[in-house]
């Protein structure tokens, strides 16, 4: 009996989502894994190849968990016309157990605009696919319920077993600047995007509208080395940086309907050994904390090619929401520098700096979150 009455609460609270337009998109704690789901002038930010993958399991302990799954592909290859990049992603969410899924396709497109040689911006855009899947068969409704027999009723909701699809486009828009100092001590990234521009509508039942409110990003981070051009990648040389201690501090923080959150916190990296902790809360009107703890490694193959395991698990600090298991979250990266798909070597930037060498753009071609 008690999975009987599990499911019809999950259910309900899932509609309550659909049909209010107070509901958040999903988000990863590691956002700075997946940086082109919430900015797509991210977009070929660093010259080269970027595979990234990530899987976020939610609230484990419940019988009806929360997961979600990002892929995204992207190219930052300076003999592209504009000089930014092109990137494609997937991402798919599965709630209670499948029953409700949503799947997008997306490609994203940006342009680098160079300023000076220490400072300079993108924007992209990007659009996709979303399909709104809702699974009625494995679905159980209040009314089926029996409190002594179980499910014996015919659910009086009106569930058309034919629209249990929903396609439709969407689209963001963002952008970003990036900035160094001389000695490449430090380099930080901020941006600003906006998502579902246009609002869709995923209402499953033709009776209804259920459309997605816009949310609005803002974010920034920092990369602050203990000596001389320690903040950029391989492809920024000064001439004997070693091994320096990496932090990186950043935070996101987001908007959708009248929900706002805020994620902040730093990374370090040395030995190629990360550890961090973000804070992660909800503003208003969704009481939700959380402490999440990351560890990972960079695994190097060669000067320009490498592989980033990361992990992180939320520790839920609301009282609300304690005992649900927190979540767990694990990203996969996967770095080519100086791939170039376009052909002609990758040029990196527009500017060089007296003194010091850039093979691949300098400072602002280091990865934007180390």
């Amino acid at each position: 009996m008690k999975k009987f009455i599990v499911l019809p609460i999950v259910f309900i609270g899932m509609l309550l989502l659909s049909f209010n337009t107070r509901g958040q998109d999903p988000n990863y704690t590691q956002y700075f894994s997946t940086p082109i789901y919430y900015n797509p002038a991210y977009t070929g930010i660093n010259s080269g190849v970027r595979a990234r993958f990530a899987f976020r399991d939610q609230w484990p302990s419940l019988p009806v968990d929360y997961k979600s799954y990002f892929f995204s592909a992207d190219v930052g290859d300076r003999n592209l016309p504009g000089s930014g990049g092109l990137g494609l992603y997937v991402n798919s969410n599965n709630y209670g157990k499948s029953y409700i899924n949503d799947l997008s396709f997306g490609l994203s497109i940006s342009v680098r605009i160079p300023i000076t040689a220490l400072f300079v911006s993108q924007i992209g855009i990007k659009a996709a696919v979303v399909q709104h899947k809702i699974d009625y068969p494995s679905m159980v409704f209040g009314d089926e319920l029996n409190e002594k027999y179980g499910r014996i009723y015919s659910t009086q909701f009106p569930v058309d077993v034919y629209s249990n699809k929903k396609v439709f486009p969407d689209f963001g828009i963002g952008g970003l600047f990036q900035f160094a100092n001389p000695d490449g001590i430090i380099t930080g990234t901020g941006g600003f995007a906006v998502d579902h521009i246009f609002q869709p509508d995923e209402a499953f039942l033709s009776t209804a509208t259920a459309k997605i409110p816009r949310k609005y990003v803002a974010h920034l981070d920092l990369v602050i080395s203990t000596s001389p051009g320690g903040s950029s990648s391989s492809m920024y040389t000064n001439g004997g940086g070693g091994d320096p201690l990496r932090i990186n501090p950043g935070f996101l923080y987001q908007s959708q309907g009248n929900l706002n959150s805020l994620v902040a916190g730093f990374n370090i990296l040395k030995y190629n050994l990360y550890l961090g902790a973000w804070y992660r809360t909800a503003l208003k009107n969704n009481p939700s904390t959380a402490v999440a703890l990351v560890a990972g490694y960079k695994y190097t193959f060669a000067e320009d090619m490498s592989l980033k395991f990361m992990y992180s698990y939320d520790l839920q600090i609301s009282s609300n929401l304690q005992g649900l298991g927190g979540a767990h979250e694990i990203s996969l990266i996967l770095e080519f520098d100086k791939l170039s798909l376009f052909g002609g070597g990758n040029r990196g930037g527009s500017f060089n700096t007296p003194g010091r060498s850039f093979r691949g753009g300098g400072p602002l071609e280091c990865p934007s979150f180390y």
